[in-house]
């Protein structure tokens, strides 16, 4: 009777765990299963401590000032300012194409800390400025007096503040560089001007005064060699990085640097370039003060490391969609010839087509690429299709699909997307837009279904994922090379599109883990990437 007792009871147990029979392997089992079970558990409570932290560090950036949000007509303004009260020196600082004010905070705090009244804002088309931009790329004129009269606008505002001293910088990033040096050499008020990213044909020696030129190191040549050229107007001499040129008193002076190991978008946030700013005004306006440098290079990491690894745990909550993951995924012997269709025709068949055909500049064709690659890539998955099982789901497994679906890009959006928001650039859609995010689903609905159809399942290539992403973005910088006059401006977004494949690729394969469904990432990232091409590519209207 005890031997056929034990014999029940170990049977058992090794029936649930898959262990060796025996007591003693039994409770090694279920502690492994519990251990198993916590570990989601530990990386959801370091996620939220790495969370925390990184808002903590952030927050204390404003320690001391007095940040507010105005509005200059259709112009959306924030206001950094010492609480102090004293007067000071206003600086404007601009953003980029396809940015927002919230990618110059950085230099704004950092000013701002540093005794300074510091303005951004939003130009027309960008961010949460609902004033769509005059024409497109090719009418440099309009497009030019749109952003400079914008620039005029916030320069009027910033200098009739209660706290402003009457002297007045304005800081530039990438296309802003030349809107604010164009408007200091015709405005003699500005005592001094800093243009990171710079590309300014018409600089003379004499204007605009006292000229900080700040490139990336890692950024193109080109930048480069054109702050050497702007320097060289008034050295007369080979330029030196890191050497001031000409004097502040007349206005003359002229100084290039390059911040180490960053690109365009890296240059924003390099130490560097905030030191050499803040030395820059003060020796400018005759001032002293020095200290605070924003650099949150750390506590954005932490931040976004920390949504990011949540999304693990909360993975677990998702539905199974299926029991038996999908039959999906291809070999090896199948990815590179798949793959080698959409990389090569799409740049090529979009060459000579007519893409301007939505006012969302540039987006309009990225929506395309999407478009097509997908179907592409679609079209050779057929070919290669070779008997897999067709896709049939039934009524409660669309409705587990949808929710996951649901789940994933709700996360990828308000979690990721609200920290991205608050700390780096313009993340939800301004006023009109939203039907911006319905029309370019056309695109990334056809990529993004294909690309987890071809690169998730058991029968998979290990490292397909990464591989596909890879043949995508050469296939972008093929249409760039073919077309670098209407595209040229892609290569800025490419990092962008490089970090939301990292971080929403994670989300994917974790979803897959737990659906079994690629579909749910499919939708998901759709709709994610959609969201953030119709909030971040500048909206454009009729000529000016």
């Amino acid at each position: 009777m005890a031997q056929s007792m034990t014999h029940f009871t170990l049977g058992h147990s090794t029936a649930r765990s898959g262990c060796r029979v025996g007591w003693t392997h039994t409770v090694v089992c279920y502690l492994r299963r519990m251990r198993f079970r916590y570990r989601y558990l530990l990386v959801a409570l370091a996620a939220l401590l790495a969370i925390g932290t990184g808002l903590w560090q952030l927050d204390r950036e404003s320690d001391g000032l007095v940040v507010t949000h105005e509005r200059a007509g259709t112009i959306p303004l924030t206001l950094f300012r010492p609480a102090t009260g004293k007067p000071a020196p206003v600086v404007v600082i601009a953003h980029g194409f396809a940015g927002s004010q919230q990618l110059m905070q950085p230099f704004a705090t950092t000013l701002a800390r540093n005794g300074y009244i510091a303005v951004t804002f939003d130009f027309p088309g960008h961010g949460q400025n609902p004033l769509p931009l005059p024409g497109g790329l090719a009418e440099h004129e309009a497009l030019s007096g749109a952003l400079e009269a914008a620039l005029a606008t916030v320069v009027g505002v910033a200098r009739r503040l209660p706290q402003a001293d009457g002297q007045l910088a304005l800081l530039g990033h990438s296309m802003a560089s030349d809107v604010v040096a164009r408007y200091a050499q015709k405005h003699a008020e500005v005592g001094a001007t800093v243009a990171v990213s710079l590309y300014f044909p018409d600089a003379v020696p004499d204007s605009p005064r006292n000229l900080l030129i700040i490139d990336g190191a890692l950024e193109p040549a080109a930048l480069i060699n054109e702050a050497s050229r702007v320097v060289a107007l008034t050295s007369r001499v080979p330029v030196q990085e890191g050497v001031t040129y000409g004097n502040f008193a007349d206005g003359s002076a002229r100084h290039m640097v390059l911040a180490p190991a960053v690109e365009h978008i890296g240059v924003l946030y390099s130490g560097r370039s905030l030191a050499e700013t803040l030395d820059w005004l003060n020796r400018s306006f005759g001032r002293s003060e020095d200290g605070f440098i924003a650099t949150r290079g750390l506590a954005l990491g932490l931040l976004y490391l920390g949504v990011v690894a949540l999304a693990w745990p909360l993975s677990r909550c998702l539905p199974r969609v299926v029991l038996q993951p999908a039959a999906a995924g291809y070999r090896w012997r199948e990815l590179p010839l798949i793959s080698a269709v959409p990389m090569i025709l799409t740049p090529l068949l979009l060459w000579k087509a007519p893409t301007e055909f939505m006012p969302i500049l540039l987006g309009d064709y990225l929506m395309l690429h999407f478009g097509l690659y997908g179907l592409l890539t679609l079209a050779a998955m057929v070919v290669f299709q070779r008997g897999r099982a067709p896709l049939h789901l039934s009524a409660a497994t669309k409705g587990r699909l949808a929710f996951a679906a649901l789940a994933v890009a709700a996360y990828g959006i308000f979690a990721v997307g609200m920290a991205t928001h608050q700390f780096a650039f313009n993340f939800m859609p301004g006023p009109g837009r939203m039907p911006l995010v319905l029309a370019l689903l056309g695109g990334t609905l056809p990529y993004f279904l294909s690309d987890e159809w071809l690169t998730r399942g058991g029968t998979a290539a290990c490292g397909a994922y990464p591989f596909t992403k890879a043949c995508f973005l050469l296939s972008l910088a093929l249409a760039i090379l073919l077309n670098p006059a209407r595209l040229f401006f892609l290569v800025i977004i490419v990092p962008m599109i490089l970090a939301f494949f990292v971080i929403y690729g994670l989300f994917s394969a974790w979803a897959w883990r737990r659906t079994g469904q690629p579909l749910v990432a499919g939708l998901a990232n759709a709709w994610i990437f959609a969201w953030a091409i119709a909030a971040t590519f500048p909206v454009i209207g009729g000529p000016g």
